[in-house]
């Protein structure tokens, strides 16, 4: 039964700014960094075969920074992408009130129906997304697999894998988290979720 090692990237420079990310590149700040670091020392006693990761500089940087110190490959896949939040990308949440206050009240009322200027569909969205996990499930049987990726697409890809239909995923997943699933076909089981006992309380 193979297991997948979900993983947050570290905190980029967007993140710590308070900007909406979506499919920008912002790269990790020095903190994302050192998060990275941590869970490549978490992962160590039980390394993940491969790193699959989201092509966005902040998550190729994490796993990068994971598997050089684990001595295991990183491949880069495209669909692992973030949500594109369109005319929102590089806005912090006080400008989206500002300049589109019917997103962010429906936002607050009514997400599911929520249609984000210029933004990505949901169903291209996890299409693309599940065809990425899908893909990378096919070519591991057994063992651990790592990828490394963002909030909207590991929640998306969890939704899709327990049946949950909705656009927003119930997962949050912070920044160096660690999350843990088995991919048994009949019934999937979330080990771990959100983790981050490696980062301590300073990062």
């Amino acid at each position: 039964m193979p297991r997948l090692f979900l993983i947050r990237h570290g905190r980029s420079t967007w993140n710590a700014a308070g900007r909406i990310q979506g499919c920008a590149d912002p790269p990790l700040d020095e903190v994302g960094r050192e998060q990275a670091r941590h869970l490549a020392a978490r992962l160590r006693g039980d390394p993940p075969a491969i790193l699959y990761t989201s092509s966005l500089q902040r998550a190729q940087e994490t796993a990068e920074i994971i598997g050089q110190a684990l001595d295991v490959p990183v491949a880069p896949d495209e669909r692992l992408k973030e949500y594109d939040v369109g005319n929102l990308t590089g806005l912090t949440w006080e400008q989206v009130m500002v300049q589109y206050p019917d997103v962010a009240q429906r936002w607050a009322e009514d997400p599911e129906n929520l249609v984000l200027p210029g933004g990505e569909g949901n169903v291209q969205f996890r299409t693309r997304v599940v065809a990425a996990f899908d893909e990378v499930l096919s070519r591991h049987a057994d063992g651990a697999v790592g990828v490394v990726a963002h909030g909207g697409s590991l929640g998306a890809y969890l939704n899709h894998l327990i049946g949950l239909t909705g656009r927003f995923s119930p997962f949050r997943f912070a920044n160096g988290s660690l999350s843990i699933v088995e991919v048994n076909p009949v019934r999937p089981r979330i080990v771990l979720l959100n983790d981050t006992c490696h980062l301590g309380g300073e990062i």
